[in-house]
């Protein structure tokens, strides 16, 4: 499930992509603009606030110094009384500013000289209160106003130069915004132009990426087509990453599929046809030997010989009970070898003395399978064509063995001594019981029929029939086969 989730969630449309490189490209490109825009709006806040710092500050300080005093020495003088003089607003007003200054500063240096301001503004409130009273009461001679206006201006003048301080650490402030405006160009070009190379990198890094993301797909493709090509119909593509190749993927695998299943239905039917072929084959050779075996029973019946008819009438029952079987093209060894011997009970009745046999077989390979009449046409290849042209006794040796120390072939032999080949006659039965067609092949019709039936049935798991021989030495004819204990009849 975790794999599925992983191959689902790992695919990528190839618009999705390129569409998500582009957009990841321009935010980056994007990113020094808006840098730029974001530090000239900063920069040009804090110079607009700095100057109006300095004005504000200027302004405050000329009322401290001049207004201040110039409303005091009117009271003293007579002009005003207290309660017409603007003093306490004045004061109203520096105070304010002052508190205003500090909640809008962001330099330590400044902060600390507007604290200091602040507290000398508070000191020269506390003298004015003292002056005002001090007139109030009318308990201060001229000389005594006079010493206290003097002390009130020199507070005054301090707060003055306490402010004149603020504005020359405003200024320079100002004059460090504008040192880093007028450097912000090397600065803006070298994060340019490490964007651009970051850039570069990333564009080359993702051309290299949907490079691969194209050229791995197309390439399995390709080998896909080359195993296709040499036969390999097995073959298969996984899901690509990309979904666009999804259903040219889904198609390829679908076509492999279909040629795959017409392949083997069309192996199936040319197996079957011959299959058709050999049994027809069979049943050509079938008939001539009933004429024979018919003619054999007519003649000992008509000599006499009940006993030798009754023999060679069951020998032929069992062998035909056996050779039809019920339609079956597997029966036991054990079956095969009873059904040869009644093959050779009618033959010995009909050569006599000339034709002698033996059986040499391993009984626990009784119960294996095996293709029915597999062993009757060589035995009637090795009297018709070795012990009849011998014109001599002849004896035929049948052997039945494990062919492996493993217990899983069995090794077949039909062995005679009768007239044999030449190795040129040799030589030309080999190359006709290889031929496709079972053509013009009279003198082999049992051995081809035998050999085609065993590579038909058993596919690779046989190599057919092997034929050795000698002139007037005899002729060895052998198979292997598996041992099967269930077949399934097709």
């Amino acid at each position: 499930m975790i794999s599925k989730l992983k191959k689902h969630f790992g695919r990528e449309s190839l618009y999705h992509y390129i569409m998500r490189s582009y957009a990841v490209i321009i935010l980056i490109m994007m990113i020094p603009t808006i840098y730029t825009m974001i530090m000239w709006q900063y920069n040009r806040s804090r110079y607009n606030n700095i100057i109006k710092n300095v004005s504000h500050a200027n302004a405050i300080m000329k009322i401290a110094r001049d207004d201040i005093p110039d409303e005091l020495w009117n009271i003293v003088s007579g002009r005003n009384n207290v309660n017409q003089s603007r003093h306490n607003v004045y004061l109203s007003i520096i105070n304010d500013s002052v508190l205003e200054l500090i909640q809008k500063s962001d330099d330590n240096n400044s902060t600390s000289k507007l604290g200091l301001a602040y507290r000398t503004c508070q000191t020269l409130s506390r003298n004015i209160g003292f002056f005002e009273q001090q007139i109030a009461q009318s308990t201060a001679d001229v000389e005594q106003t006079e010493h206290m206006l003097d002390e009130i201006r020199s507070i005054a003048n301090l707060f003055a130069q306490i402010m004149q301080d603020y504005i020359l650490s405003e200024i320079e402030s100002a004059e460090r915004t504008n040192n880093y405006i007028q450097n912000s160009p090397v600065f803006i070009f070298t994060f340019m132009a490490l964007i651009f190379i970051g850039v570069a990198a990333l564009i080359f890094t993702n051309f290299k990426t949907l490079s691969k993301k194209i050229r791995v797909p197309i390439s399995k493709m390709e080998d896909f087509s080359t195993q296709l090509a040499a036969g390999n119909l097995q073959a298969h593509i996984d899901s690509p990453k990309i979904t666009e190749f999804n259903h040219l993927v889904e198609n390829l695998n679908s076509m492999a599929r279909q040629i795959d299943l017409l392949m083997k239905q069309n192996i199936e039917e040319q197996t079957n046809l011959q299959k058709e072929e050999l049994s027809k084959l069979q049943a050509q050779i079938t008939p001539h030997f009933l004429y024979n075996t018919f003619d054999t029973i007519i003649w000992l019946a008509e000599a006499g010989k009940k006993d030798d008819v009754i023999q060679i009438t069951r020998a032929f029952s069992n062998f035909m009970r056996i050779s039809l079987s019920r339609g079956h093209d597997w029966i036991t060894l054990e079956q095969e070898i009873e059904h040869v011997k009644n093959y050779l009970t009618i033959q010995k009745l009909r050569y006599g003395e000339i034709l002698n046999y033996q059986f040499t077989v391993d009984e626990r390979l009784n119960n294996y399978m095996i293709l029915k009449l597999s062993l009757q046409p060589l035995i009637e290849n090795a009297i018709y064509h070795g012990i009849k042209n011998k014109r001599g006794r002849g004896h035929i040796n049948i052997t039945a063995q494990f062919s492996d120390e493993t217990h899983t072939k069995i090794r077949i032999c039909v062995i005679d001594d009768g007239a044999g080949f030449t190795p040129e006659r040799l030589e030309q039965v080999r190359q006709e019981l290889s031929k496709e067609k079972g053509q013009n092949l009279a003198s082999v019709y049992g051995l081809y029929n035998v050999n085609k039936r065993l590579i038909l049935y058993y596919n690779d798991k046989t190599c057919g029939l092997e034929i050795s021989s000698e002139k007037m030495q005899g002729t060895n004819v052998s198979f292997t086969i598996p041992c099967l204990v269930d077949v399934k009849e097709n």
